[in-house]
């Protein structure tokens, strides 16, 4: 594979400001478009995103910054996605510069609401990526931790493994443990629904349980994640790796995870809207529970804990209620 390809990132919240950091570790220049024209102008003049990490300094020398997503996209041959999945179907729209040619990696964790698609299936589906050129960035990983340099950890999933192995060179530091994997599905499927046993956790910390039902809690969890995606995609996987179990429990326990703070607030008493309005950044396991529990309605796995969010969620159930019916089934 061609060692002198060029990468841009897509997206100007903090996940994609973590991955901008960590390529330029390694490379000389990375292109990255922001929609805003005052974040771009701010890192222009002060050197660090104005709304996410903001601790971060970067070299302007080394960032090719616009806000342009065509100009972006035109300059590159691996283009990392890192923009809320709500947002992509719009973004795309917007998009005219051919993407049949690019590599193509999501480092966005949930689903296309429009389409009720995985980030890498909807390219293959609605722009003819083969999956050979589409990949997976997911953790055991917060963007916060990057910012703060502690040691943390990547899959970086493609069907090619050269094309795996070539991110994972580029995104690797002393910081950064990088890892590679052939389940590209099954590693997005992970990363998506993660974000709802988050949120499943942050309500009965909410609700005022304890860490004994926690890790009940979470380890039905893995054992529901690892039902679903058997049923959405059947291959050799082992459940425990840390794309999958790691992910799951970084983002069920950690301070920084937004998913976890989200269910806190529903469990303290916040209606969803409330919630959704004191947070500055999205919860991707809002947007997630819906389309997951749609998919599962075709799938059947069983899944007690996402149908017990997506209640409260979009039911308007009582969390309290519902919570002490799911203890109930939980084992």
């Amino acid at each position: 594979m061609d060692q002198t390809k060029k990468i841009a990132v897509i997206g100007g919240g903090s996940w994609a400001t973590a991955i901008v950091k960590m390529l330029c570790e390694n490379m000389d220049t990375v292109y990255w478009y922001m929609r805003s024209v005052y974040a771009v102008e701010h890192i222009k003049r002060n050197d660090h995103n104005p709304n996410y990490l903001s601790s971060v300094e970067f070299k302007n020398s080394q960032l090719q910054l616009s806000n342009d997503i065509n100009e972006t996209v035109a300059a590159a041959d691996l283009c990392i996605f890192a923009i809320p999945s709500a947002f992509v179907y719009d973004e795309l729209e917007a998009l005219h510069v051919p993407l049949k040619d690019k590599i193509i990696f999501s480092a966005i964790k949930g689903i296309v609401p429009q389409t009720g698609l995985i980030v890498g299936e909807h390219f293959n589906e609605h722009y003819d990526i083969p999956f050979e050129n589409i990949g997976v960035i997911t953790g055991p990983c917060h963007a916060e931790e990057v910012a703060l340099e502690r040691l943390s950890y990547l899959t970086i999933a493609c069907a090619d493994e050269e094309k795996a192995k070539f991110l994972a060179e580029r995104m690797g530091s002393e910081y950064i443990n990088c890892k590679i994997s052939d389940d590209i599905i099954g590693t997005e499927y992970a990363a998506v629904l993660k974000n709802i046993y988050a949120i499943a956790a942050g309500i009965a910390h909410g609700l005022g349980y304890g860490d004994n039902f926690q890790s009940v809690l979470m380890s039905n969890a893995i054992r529901e994640m690892k039902r679903f995606i058997k049923k959405v995609h059947k291959m050799k996987r082992n459940i425990n790796d840390s794309a999958y179990l790691g992910d799951l429990l970084v983002t069920g326990y950690s301070g920084f995870s937004r998913n976890r703070l989200f269910g806190n607030m529903l469990g303290k008493g916040y209606t969803v809207r409330s919630a959704q309005l004191e947070m500055s950044m999205i919860a991707e396991g809002y947007y997630a529970t819906k389309s997951a529990f749609q998919i599962n309605q075709e799938k059947g796995a069983k899944t007690p804990i996402l149908n017990a969010v997506h209640s409260i969620l979009y039911d308007n159930k009582n969390p309290k209620k519902v919570f002490k019916k799911l203890a109930e089934k939980l084992d």
